[in-house]
């Protein structure tokens, strides 16, 4: 599985991405005689997981101007973290955030390692961000394999194995690309085209190049490529959650356990989702206080990676009794400055809005 000219291939895309590469807050532009600040690669990776370029921008920009430096971010409070991350999903990435950046500080001395070897050993830091940093910091020929580098080497090479069991000839065959010669930009490059040349639908092979190379499109019908196997539906699950109001006008938050979905984050307290559903003894024992609890009308709708989820409230005004050690109150003017996960901002936003109309 070879190109008959792969260090052409390279080349050509260095050329292209010389004069088209995307202008971004973590990027130095190609042919940069300075090295590239490992801590902002990195941050931006882990930020782009799952995310956007168009949404990480403005998080990005505000944790640099907040945490400049890996050592200001290893000495940040982790809710102060948590809450500037809110919206960004995916909160697991945020609190290896943290604990890497601790780890580069008491380990390494504020330095990145700069092998993949090494900066796999990091919190959060799996195969392709540890290829990223060490190709884009430290220049190394790693092989840098994200979704867009996956499309763009299926129609390349014509490699019709569908995704995920595809993986290792599309990392094979990426290897087989990766130059000695500026693999940081040649890096960047190949991720800028899938990104904005050979994207899922509609590629503009036209304007590509590496039009003269690519098998899929001499084929004709590049779009067709990777191929995916079927995904089954998604799961609906169903769960309850309590929202107390206190005579201060307090809301009543629970923290939830550090593993598992949503872990370490700002909730409303209640049962367990499932399939099923909770059952009424299940529902009334993770009451947080006596109260006259009563159903909100209507229901939190969120969708995570692998299943959907209906959250039915109950909510009530209270006397603010002892709490557990989990939880807190917060002032109903501070909950915009709490880490909450979108689901929460939702389920608050139709508990209060039920509590509102008694009042």
């Amino acid at each position: 599985m070879t190109l008959s000219s792969p260090g052409n291939a390279s080349d050509l895309l260095l050329s292209w991405y010389d004069d088209h590469a995307r202008l971004l807050p973590w990027r130095a532009p190609p042919r940069s005689k300075e090295p590239q600040d490992a801590y902002r690669v990195w941050l931006s990776e882990v930020m782009l997981q799952q995310t956007v370029v168009a949404t990480v921008r403005p998080y990005f920009d505000h944790f640099t101007t907040r945490w400049p430096d890996v050592v200001a971010l290893a000495n940040a409070d982790l809710d102060e973290v948590l809450a500037a991350w809110a919206g960004l999903g995916y909160y697991a990435r945020a609190r290896n955030l943290h604990k890497c950046a601790r780890r580069v500080v008491d380990e390494w001395e504020g330095r990145f390692p700069e092998t993949e070897e090494e900066l796999r050993t990091l919190p959060g830091v799996g195969a392709y961000t540890a290829a990223a940093i060490a190709a884009i910091a430290f220049d190394q020929p790693a092989v840098v394999v994200d979704g867009n580098v996956e499309r763009v080497m299926a129609r390349l090479f014509a490699i019709e194995t569908p995704l995920p069991d595809a993986k290792p000839e599309l990392v094979a065959a990426a290897a087989t690309l990766t130059p000695q010669r500026r693999p940081g930009d040649y890096a960047q490059a190949v991720m800028d085209l899938g990104a904005t040349i050979c994207t899922p639908r509609s590629p503009a092979c036209g304007v590509c190049p590496l039009l003269a190379l690519c098998r899929a499109r001499r084929a004709g019908a590049p779009e067709t490529l990777p191929r995916k196997r079927p995904k089954p539906p998604k799961p609906t699950r169903l769960g309850v959650a309590y929202l107390a109001l206190d005579a201060s006008g307090r809301v009543l938050l629970r923290q939830r356990p550090e593993k598992g979905l949503l872990g370490g984050m700002l909730g409303l307290p209640g049962p367990e989702w499932s399939e099923a559903g909770p059952s009424e003894a299940e529902i009334a024992a993770s009451a947080p206080a006596p109260a006259a609890w009563r159903e909100a009308e209507g229901e939190a709708l969120h969708t995570f990676t692998h299943f959907h989820l209906r959250l039915a409230l109950r909510v009530a005004r209270v006397a603010a009794p002892k709490i557990a050690p989990e939880d807190r109150w917060i002032p109903r003017a501070q909950l915009g400055a709490q880490a909450l996960p979108t689901l929460m901002k939702k389920a608050l936003k139709l508990g209060l809005s039920a509590l509102d109309r008694d009042a």
